[in-house]
């Protein structure tokens, strides 16, 4: 827990009022139950436990403060060794009973007799070594509360760390993406300059402007619904229909009712491009595009279908890419929903490529 030019940070503090409620509450009940059992075998050994009362009571209470000093005590020293804090604990505790000894003598001595009198030193040693195990009993009780609170704010702060560690992991899987496809997007503007389609290259840029800003507008670690997600993706698609449009056919087939379905923000975004580099783009006919989204059971699947060249292709040579896309795609699926998310991609027929996402079905609220 780390501390800030010399102040405690808001989980350090938590942390210590949570053993200081603790410490307060066991050591009144572990003393409270000692005076029971105290005033119980007076009882059975003939004395008048009304009588005694005062005593035990008084007792009780040194004994309650003895147990928060030796707490505070053992608090301070908490980060050291466990054999260490078993010795102070056994230092602490012959203190606390050689003082408990004292104040048992002077009670008596005073309150039944009205003069402390002459120490009587066998009962003063058998105090000492009730209070010894008494005082031991609560200094063990307390070093095992404390192991056990620093258990779990380790297992707290292993928990924060995974969670900064994936929120980390996912940022920088989702910016790996919007590099990617500003180098296919710009491609496709070089493309359109040089076949000297300026006009329409100008109008693309513009449109590239507007998608770049509602994608960096967005927070790669908050969902966003299936109709935002697709929109949007329409939006890159008019991109590239700028330049595919004699070639170039979109299909939407969601099933009723999943609009409000929550999805990774641009989770689609490189199925869709692989899709228009791959399928469009190899392709001298027309390509179909199809964007699928199904509920099966309790997951929700989605998918990204294109047709693949059958006749000449556009160009011998094979598409130029970084090779991330669908990785990334893959690696967010696998790290979001590491038990009932998958990413599957291959032939759905001999001329038909397919790419899906298979994750649970979570509906926004109202």
């Amino acid at each position: 827990m780390a501390r800030t030019n010399g102040t405690i940070s808001a989980d350090e503090a938590e942390y210590v009022a949570g053993v200081r409620r603790t410490t307060l509450s066991f050591g009144f009940l572990y003393q409270f139950l000692q005076f029971v059992i105290s005033s119980a075998l007076w009882a059975i050994l003939g004395y008048d436990p009304i009588k005694i009362a005062p005593i035990t009571l008084i007792l009780m209470l040194n004994g309650t403060l003895m147990s928060y000093a030796m707490a505070a005590i053992l608090f301070h020293f908490r980060e050291r060794s466990i054999l260490f804090k078993l010795l102070l604990g056994s230092a602490l505790s012959l203190v606390a009973a050689a003082i408990n000894a004292g104040v048992d003598f002077l009670c008596h001595g005073l309150i039944e007799h009205g003069d402390p009198g002459d120490i009587n030193w066998t009962n003063v040693g058998y105090t000492i070594i009730y209070c010894m195990a008494l005082f031991h009993g609560w200094a063990f009780l307390y070093i095992a509360l404390l192991a056990n609170f620093e258990l779990r704010e380790r297992e707290r702060r292993l928990a924060v760390t995974r969670e900064e560690a994936l929120a980390a992991q996912m940022r920088a899987l989702r910016y790996q993406v919007n590099p990617h496809f500003l180098f296919n997007t710009l491609n496709s503007i070089t493309g359109l300059i040089e076949e000297g389609a300026s006009t329409v290259a100008g109008r693309m840029v513009l449109s590239l402007s507007s998608f770049l800003r509602t994608t960096l507008e967005l927070d790669p670690m908050q969902d966003v619904c299936l109709a935002d997600e697709l929109a949007l993706q329409l939006g890159y698609l008019n991109i590239e229909g700028e330049r595919f449009s004699d070639r170039m056919r979109v299909k939407l087939d969601i099933a009723p009712g999943l609009e409000q379905a929550l999805v990774p923000s641009l989770i689609l975004q490189p199925l869709i491009e692989n899709a228009v580099k791959h399928g469009v783009g190899c392709s001298v006919g027309a390509v179909e595009i199809l964007i699928t989204a199904a509920r099966r059971g309790e997951t929700l699947e989605r998918s990204v279908e294109n047709d693949l060249t059958t006749g000449p292709r556009l160009s011998a040579k094979k598409p130029t890419g970084t090779g991330t896309g669908l990785k990334n795609v893959a690696d967010r699926i696998n790290a979001r929903f590491p038990e009932t998310g998958a990413f599957i991609s291959g032939l759905a027929a001999p001329q038909r490529f397919r790419a899906s996402i298979t994750m649970p079905l979570r509906i926004a609220g109202p």
